[in-house]
């Protein structure tokens, strides 16, 4: 089999979720490493442009299949659809219940258009946005924070060890990989237990220590863990 490449840069989960993924399926990849910005090597440039219009990251090809994907969402379900046959990260519409395919969806979702945006624009404005604005920063921690208690409230109804109470699956790795920015970001995790548990249980995981510790490839694109891992 071909290696894939994974096309990343040095900030943000999204590439690291599809990282998570390739590892927990044991697919062979590199990874490609962009700068932002519009030059040679940036995000915005006329090389990365070419594989997506939008520049920006993920960005997976595959040369066993010929597939260009980006989005961190099309990405992983593209990976999922092609190499995750047995079901491993996913549910089988053959035998899932229609209430655990739902269940799959609308997490996937949540996370997807609602967590990740929030986190998104709360790290935005705490650290990044040239002007002090401190309203839109405490709209965007209000927001991140009624997220983070939403999905506590999940966790703690399914278990406390994976966001769906079928177990580990694709859902974990899209919603790990924001959350673990929960210190960077500023949030209070206070009364958050469920979350706390989940983090520590995910945070364990061999891929976790390969995409942001041990592999020498993802260390040297991504560089070192930036954000804490909670041992709970």
């Amino acid at each position: 089999m071909k290696e894939l490449v994974l096309h990343g840069h040095e900030t943000g989960p999204n590439p690291y979720k599809v990282a998570f993924v390739l590892e927990v399926l044991k697919l062979p990849y590199k990874t490609v490493i962009w700068e932002l910005g519009d030059g040679p090597s940036g995000v915005k440039g006329p090389e990365l442009t070419k594989l997506n219009p939008n520049g920006r990251v993920p960005v997976l090809q595959d040369a066993n299949t010929g597939v260009v994907a980006w989005e961190s969402m099309a990405v992983i379900n593209y990976l999922l659809r092609t190499y995750d046959t047995s079901h491993v990260l996913h549910p089988d519409p053959a035998t899932a219940s229609q209430q655990d395919l739902v269940d799959y969806d609308k997490w996937t979702s949540f996370i997807i258009t609602t967590l990740g945006p929030m986190m998104g624009q709360l790290n935005w404005f705490t650290h990044y946005h040239e002007t002090k604005n401190e309203d839109a920063r405490k709209r965007y921690y209000d927001q991140a924070m009624g997220c983070f208690k939403t999905l506590n409230a999940q966790l703690e109804k399914a278990g406390g060890k994976s966001i769906l109470a079928s177990g580990f699956s694709a859902v974990d790795c899209h919603g790990y990989c924001w959350c673990r920015q929960w210190d960077y970001a500023g949030l209070d995790l206070t009364g958050l237990e469920g979350i706390k548990r989940w983090m520590g249980t995910v945070g364990r995981r061999e891929e976790v220590a390969k995409i942001y510790q041990d592999n020498p490839n993802a260390q040297k694109a991504w560089g070192p863990p930036q954000y804490i891992i909670i041992d709970g």
